[in-house]
């Protein structure tokens, strides 16, 4: 495959672990965080390395649980569950919780506050990622024999391309908390049906019809959906669906948050409270400090 075929191609694994610059360990940061050095262009298909750990009691200064600052937000956390890409709950999530940090947390209020004035709800998937979760993305795809959720998540690549493709990349903007994987759902919410193990797997790029029922407002695939269409204006995704894309990022935007382009479920605070530091304390409520 050509450069350029691999570089259309790039994604991010996870929802969203871009490659970024490797950070190296601070010691005057607190113990659940590290610092980066000055930017650095990266890899198009990085090689993963050990990520920094933290040492002691690890806390996330200055984070809420997300719905619990505004109980209007709907969750949906899918790392601490079965049904995501790996097919089991991600190291670090030891609670279904969005933890953010209260400045992202306020700028998800105004985003739901216009959200609701059009008759939709927010629904976030994953919010703060705990380095050691990264650090399992990266040991789960060198290991090939765990495919079990390929079928949903990842039908067209084979998992031995996932590297070479630009799938995963680490550290990543969720383990900063100013970046979520979100979505709409219409006010009031429809219900939707729990994840089964060992149902019956549908292409994320199906119709919205025929995917897992996600109680989400048509957005053209599933969520951690790693194909060209999960893109934001991929072209073969038409009509309400890219109308709903659009409008979040709309929404989004108008709060200070980015979008990045090849996942239409990803937003990072532009203005993030710590641009440069990388946490690993467990998504917990105890974190919270």
């Amino acid at each position: 495959m050509g450069g350029a075929a691999v570089l259309a191609l790039v994604a991010l694994l996870g929802g969203c672990s871009q490659p970024e610059p490797r950070p190296a360990p601070v010691g005057s940061q607190p113990a659940s965080a590290v610092s980066r050095p000055a930017p650095v262009s990266p890899s198009p298909s990085p090689s993963p390395s050990p990520s920094p750990r933290a040492s002691g009691a690890a806390r996330l200064p200055g984070f809420v649980v997300l719905t619990e600052f505004d109980p209007r937000i709907q969750a949906d956390i899918r790392y601490a569950t079965a049904h995501n890409f790996v097919g089991r709950p991600i190291t670090g999530y030891a609670e279904p919780l969005c933890l953010l940090t209260r400045k992202a947390a306020q700028a998800l209020r105004r985003v739901q506050d216009a959200a609701l004035a059009g008759g939709h709800s927010l629904k976030v998937y994953d919010c703060y990622r705990p380095q050691p979760a990264v650090d399992d993305f990266v040991a789960w795809a060198k290991r090939p024999g765990e495919q079990q959720t390929k079928a949903e998540f990842y039908p067209d690549v084979a998992k031995s391309r996932l590297f070479a493709e630009g799938y995963i990349g680490a550290p990543t903007s969720h383990s900063r908390g100013g970046t979520v994987d979100l979505t709409l759902v219409d006010q009031p919410a429809a219900s939707q049906p729990p994840y089964v193990a060992g149902q019956p797997l549908v292409a994320c790029t199906a119709p919205r019809g025929q995917r897992f029922p996600d109680n989400s407002i048509d957005m053209g695939t599933g969520f951690d959906c790693f194909d060209a269409r999960a893109h934001t204006d991929d072209p073969r995704i038409t009509g309400a669906a890219r109308d709903n894309r659009h409008l979040l990022r709309r929404l989004m935007a108008d709060a200070g948050f980015v979008n990045y382009d090849r996942e239409w479920w990803h937003y990072k605070l532009r203005d993030e409270t710590y641009p440069d530091t990388y946490f690993a304390a467990p998504v917990a409520r105890s974190s919270i400090g």
